[in-house]
């Protein structure tokens, strides 16, 4: 039989995305208020993969990447997606911009093995945690390198956006 161990602290990323420099800067903002420092942030990528978010955010969207520097519980998770969601709603409804949904944040984690996103939404290849809160294993690490899986956002799927996983990996001991 296998010895129970408590989880090794992972590190906070989370993926801000809008076509306002003004909201990016709010969620910063927001963040660092909660979740403390910062420990890495990425540039501003332009978010091109698709156009799934098109009519609730528009065009010109861009993606930034933070990671902070106090590690945290992985069953802290499922707390942290419903802050960003109510900061999503929040921001929405104080913003004067037209679309419904003009700021977009994701939050996961990173270990030594892989990257976990938060979501709300089910599906085969997502675990149920608590609260309306899902999980999935996005991308994973092996041979000094990122994998994709099936479900791999493609955006995910980037060099760029695995360079700065990797720096993020590489801040773990």
């Amino acid at each position: 039989m296998g010895q129970i161990h408590p989880p090794r602290p992972v590190l906070l990323i989370v993926a801000a995305c809008s076509r306002y420099p003004s909201a990016l800067a709010w969620a910063r903002q927001r963040m660092t208020g909660q979740f403390g420092e910062r420990l890495l942030t990425s540039e501003s990528f332009p978010f091109t993969e698709t156009d799934y978010y098109l009519k609730s955010m528009g065009t010109d969207l861009h993606k930034q990447f933070l990671a902070f520097e106090t590690r945290i519980d992985p069953a802290t998770l499922p707390a942290i997606k419903a802050q960003t969601n109510r900061w999503e709603a929040g921001y929405a409804q104080q913003a004067e911009h037209p679309e419904a949904r003009p700021l977009n944040l994701d939050p996961g984690y990173i270990t030594r093995a892989k990257l976990v996103l938060a979501s709300t939404k089910d599906h085969a290849h997502r675990i149920y945690l608590q609260d309306g809160i899902y999980a999935e294993v996005t991308l994973g690490f092996r041979k000094g390198a990122w994998y994709g899986l099936p479900w791999t956002y493609p955006d995910y799927r980037r060099e760029d956006f695995q360079d700065f996983f990797t720096r993020c990996r590489e801040q773990l001991s």
